[in-house]
């Protein structure tokens, strides 16, 4: 087989250079995506031991907050205690191991088991044993709550339940920085939706780590979206991609006039202009002599923020037109304008075809905004009743598709580009959370 196979022991963190060296498709396993022994792996080796987006601290605003979050058989207990340090625990009572809280709540002053009815603070600290002679020497310093690592990032809240886990500092490695510029602890998270989707967790987020597929399922786009110079970045377990907005992509032999790209602009997303969602866009504004249509979107965008109390005069036009989208291993896509902050993430469902689809939607307030952050509402939605806007609602539709070709016998391995690179090095890292290695390549 000529082409690099990811059963290969390839380095954890593959560049974008060692990619396109390799002149070949790289080879997937589709078995990764339908295979009931791999997502048993996958339950026992990467989803105890890795970072993962978990909330936004705008789910436990206030202490006493609560929020459980799930991960296959996996769930964390979430909560701001009278502190107002968050804190984490392994959802479970030390007594015989019923679940001690479900979905998300407020008023908590104490964590107490509803079956036998054992309590602790909200630091994790045993307090209350019913009838606690009859354990004989039984000390409530033995018996805390199991901790789960818990840390955040602008206004997103991380686990881990490993609490030896290499700190998330280090473990989002360069991201932070790269992206420090647009201030993404001024925003706030509004909803929480949550959508279960009849495909792999992993089919779901390939399908947010490429743009290879705007020329199929997107075209819309093409008008208004370069998805060709689009520069990708990797870092060991993450990788970023930097897409311009509001000029046409290269793909369109003809091109686009500026009446095209605007009316794209505005259908995609026109709420950034000041438009709303299917309003006439009409006529392109005018676009002054030594200037471009991108630079009068930017000072569009400038005004409809203005007019929030948000001062964007600071952005260049290239910071304020050009998507920076980060995709955080394992499950975690982030898309980032100045005025815009999505979360898009999957979580495994109940067999390998099925999976959940959580999306975090924000506002960004101005800096120094000190009014009370009111708490993300959770929403659990069908994927027929889930309105994301043009584009996400075609990745959604489109995502309902993807898992059933896999399961053909003739379709063995999936075939990925260079223009793959942040999907390839997520299976990199894949291997080496699970220990794949050269003996088991006929396992995929």
């Amino acid at each position: 087989m000529t082409s690099t196979d990811l059963t290969d022991s390839a380095p954890v963190g593959e560049t974008i250079e060692s990619v396109n060296r390799a002149r070949t498709p790289t080879l997937v396993p589709a078995a990764r995506y339908t295979s009931a022994e791999w997502a048993q792996r996958e339950l026992d080796e990467l989803w105890p031991r890795v970072w993962q987006i978990a909330a936004t601290v705008d789910h436990l605003p206030e202490p006493g907050d609560f929020f459980e979050y799930e991960v296959g058989p996996y769930s964390a207990l979430l909560v701001r205690d009278d502190d107002g340090e968050l804190r984490g625990f392994q959802n479970v009572c030390r007594h015989r191991g019923n679940e001690l809280c479900s979905g998300s709540g407020s008023g908590l002053s104490e964590i107490r088991c509803t079956y036998h009815r054992w309590t602790w603070d909200l630091h994790g600290r045993l307090r209350e044993v019913p009838s606690r002679k009859g354990f004989g020497r039984l000390r409530n310093e033995d018996f805390p709550l199991f901790p789960v690592a818990v840390d955040t990032w602008g206004p997103l809240v991380f686990i881990n339940f490993d609490c030896n886990a290499e700190p998330l500092a280090e473990y989002l490695e360069g991201v932070p920085a790269d992206v420090e510029w647009a201030g993404i602890g001024e925003f706030r998270g509004t909803y929480d939706i949550r959508v279960e989707l009849p495909c792999n967790w992993k089919t779901l987020i390939d399908g947010f780590s490429e743009t290879y597929h705007v020329q199929g399922i997107h075209r819309e786009m093409l008008p208004m979206v370069d998805d060709v110079n689009s520069p990708q970045r990797l870092w060991r377990h993450h990788g970023k991609l930097e897409q311009p907005y509001g000029l046409p992509s290269p793909r369109l032999r003809d091109g686009a006039d500026v009446d095209t790209t605007w009316r794209a602009f505005v259908e995609i997303m026109g709420v950034r202009v000041g438009k709303v969602q299917h309003e006439d866009p009409g006529s392109a504004p005018a676009v002054p002599e030594g200037s471009t249509l991108r630079g009068v979107l930017a000072e569009k965008v400038r005004e409809v923020n203005a007019a929030k109390g948000l001062d964007f005069s600071g952005y260049t036009d290239e910071q304020l037109m050009n998507l920076q989208q980060y995709n955080l291993f394992p499950n975690a896509t982030v898309l980032v304008f100045p005025d815009l902050l999505q979360v898009v993430k999957s979580r495994p469902g109940p067999t390998p075809d099925e999976s959940y689809m959580d999306t975090f939607v924000f506002d960004r307030h101005a800096p120094g905004d000190t009014s009370p952050h009111a708490r993300a509402v959770p929403v659990t939605l069908p994927p027929d009743r889930a309105d994301f806007g043009l584009v996400l609602n075609q990745d959604v539709r489109n995502l309902q598709r993807a898992q059933r070709g896999l399961h053909q016998p003739g379709f063995t391995h999936l075939t990925l580009s260079g223009e793959e690179c942040r999907i390839i090095n997520m299976h990199r890292n894949l291997e080496h959370y699970l220990g794949v290695t050269p003996s088991e390549l006929t396992g995929g």
